[in-house]
C-alpha cells in the first residue's frame, strides 16, 4: 500500500490536518499519517484543528485517536510521498533521509507543480504499470520534471503553509485556506495513482 506521511512543527496543527483531510479524500487507498520534526509528543489536535477538520467534512472519528509523535527516520525510510508543512519541514526530512530528497515536497510546491498537469496527461505516464506504489514513483518523477515549466513563487515564503499554533482563530482560518486547495490538488492526483483499474 502507498505511504504518505506529513509533517509540520509540532504535530498537533498543520499536519494531523492534512493526514485526516488527506484520508478523508482518497479513501483506503494510501496510508496516510503524520509527525513533527518538534512534536508535542503525546498530545492530540488542538481544538481549532478539530474544528477545521469538521468543516471540511471530517468527521470526529476521524481525528479524535491523534497523537503527536516525533519524526524519525524509519518513518521516513517507509514512505512514498512526504508532504511537508513548510520549506524548513522539508529541509528537515532531506537532513535526516537524503534518500527521500525526491519524494519530499512541501504541500503548496506540489500543488503549485500539478495545478495545470491534466489527469489523462498522468495518466498516460503511468500506462501499464499496476503497482500503487511504483505508480507513484513515476507519478511523481514525471512531476518533478515539470518543475521548469512552473512558474515559481514571487516569495519563496509562498511554498509554506502558516503555522497557525497558539495564535488567533482568524490565523487558523488562514493557515487553512492556504492548505485545503493545495491537498485538494494533491488527492486528485493521488486518485489517478490509485485508480482501481491500475491495481
Amino acid at each position: 500500500m502507498v505511504r504518505i506521511l506529513t509533517v509540520c512543527t509540532g504535530n498537533v496543527c498543520r499536519s494531523p490536518l492534512a493526514e485526516a483531510l488527506l484520508r478523508e479524500a482518497i479513501g483506503s487507498g494510501a496510508q496516510i499519517s503524520s509527525a513533527g520534526v518538534r512534536a508535542l509528543a503525546g498530545e492530540g489536535m488542538t481544538p481549532e484543528t478539530r474544528r477545521l477538520a469538521g468543516e471540511h467534512g471530517v468527521p470526529p472519528a476521524g481525528v479524535e485517536g491523534h497523537v503527536a509523535r516525533q519524526l524519525t527516520e524509519q518513518m521516513l525510510h517507509e514512505s512514498d510521498l512526504v508532504l511537508a508543512m513548510a520549506r524548513e519541514h522539508r529541509r528537515r526530512v532531506v537532513e535526516l533521509d537524503p534518500g527521500r530528497l525526491r519524494v519530499t515536497f512541501t504541500a503548496r510546491e506540489l500543488e503549485r507543480l500539478v495545478r495545470d498537469v491534466p489527469d489523462a496527461e498522468i495518466a498516460e505516464e503511468l500506462a501499464g504499470e499496476r503497482d500503487p506504489r511504483t505508480r507513484l514513483r513515476l507519478a511523481l518523477a514525471y512531476i518533478a520534471s515539470l518543475r521548469h515549466l512552473s512558474e515559481p513563487p514571487a516569495d519563496p515564503a509562498d511554498d509554506d503553509v502558516l503555522d497557525p499554533y497558539g495564535r488567533s482563530g482568524e490565523t487558523y482560518e488562514e493557515s487553512a485556506a492556504q492548505l485545503v486547495p493545495a491537498l485538494e490538488q494533491i488527492a486528485r492526483v493521488l486518485r489517478v495513482v490509485l485508480a482501481p483499474d491500475a491495481r
